[in-house]
């Protein structure tokens, strides 16, 4: 028997909450369309799970171009959270995502407590939706603008609304752009969350020197890729360490091997995200490579490397 075969005996599956995910490998919010731009590049089915681009109240139009633009070791987007609204998403983009035997999580983000409540309402029950990842990063159009991620209390607020909302599994996305995520995190866990997932994106720019203008038109815009997986890494440890929920890592994964490092820091699932857009067979890839390292590692099971870092 080959080492192929060998791997094909250990155990990947995990679970967020109540939702069992055949292995840890999920695609990141807004890097993976609806799953559906993405199907005849990968096989959908072989994936942990789908989480969709953030889905709002309302359609939105997102900002205008440039909204992309490559950076050293990563990629800045300002592309303002455009999509089809929560009924555009329920009537047109649900029914291919119910074809494929993949949980789907949906990201979804509001302007205020309510926009999120209802969001979350809507969803609770529909055929397919295995859980829902709530995006703090979003300003609170009530409070002046200050984003729901960067204060404990609003935080706690959004993922109680939620939490009431449905029966789904609820996933806190944390914003790195925080004095300290650990208190972020700890704030959504008393508040009713499942889980959370980290790190969204850092906030930086670009400027083009020749034109002497921002590269994107929003002039700010959100830093993922490589370039931030020492910073994610760090955070997922730090929240893995504090919190008894399950902890999804984000930022900069490409190789098996960096999933496996954020599984060691205590990650119980990570989530691909800019690598799908220059090599869309990663994720499958990332699986392919985490049997290999357990099966040379001699572990049956996934979950037996789950947070057993070292560092004593």
């Amino acid at each position: 028997m080959g080492r192929v075969d060998m791997c094909e005996d250990i155990d990947l599956q995990v679970r967020i909450g109540s939702l069992r995910l055949r292995n840890p490998v999920m695609t990141a919010s807004g890097t993976f369309g609806y799953g559906r731009e993405f199907a005849h590049l990968v096989h959908l089915q072989r994936l942990g799970g789908i989480v969709v681009k953030g889905i709002s109240l309302r359609p939105r139009p997102g900002n205008p171009p440039p909204r992309v633009c490559e950076t050293a070791c990563g990629m800045l987007n300002a592309i303002g959270l455009e999509n089809v609204g929560v009924e555009g998403f329920i009537a047109k983009k649900m029914v291919f995502l119910q074809t494929v035997n993949t949980p789907v999580v949906v990201n979804i983000l509001g302007d205020s407590v309510e926009e999120y409540y209802e969001i979350a309402h809507r969803l609770d029950g529909v055929d397919g939706v295995g859980a829902l990842e709530v995006n703090i990063s979003c300003p609170n159009v009530k409070k002046g603008g200050v984003a729901f991620g960067t204060v404990p209390e609003m935080a706690a607020r959004v993922t109680a609304a939620v939490r009431r909302a449905t029966r789904l599994p609820v996933i806190i996305k944390l914003s790195p752009n925080v004095t300290d995520i650990v208190l972020m995190a700890k704030a959504v866990e008393e508040a009713g969350a499942d889980a959370v997932s980290l790190i969204n994106t850092l906030i930086g720019m670009a400027i083009d020197s020749r034109t002497r203008k921002p590269r994107l038109a929003n002039i700010i815009g959100g830093l993922s890729g490589p370039a931030i997986k020492p910073v994610a890494l760090r955070m997922v440890w730090q929240v893995a360490s504090a919190v008894s929920i399950p902890v999804i890592g984000i930022g900069g994964i490409t190789t098996a091997e960096d999933a496996v490092e954020f599984l060691l820091a205590g990650a119980t699932a990570v989530e691909v995200g800019t690598a799908n857009f220059y090599d869309p067979a990663a994720p499958e890839q990332i699986i392919q490579g985490l049997k290999t390292y357990l099966y040379e590692q001699n572990e049956q099971s996934v979950r037996n490397i789950i947070g057993s870092l070292q560092t004593g």
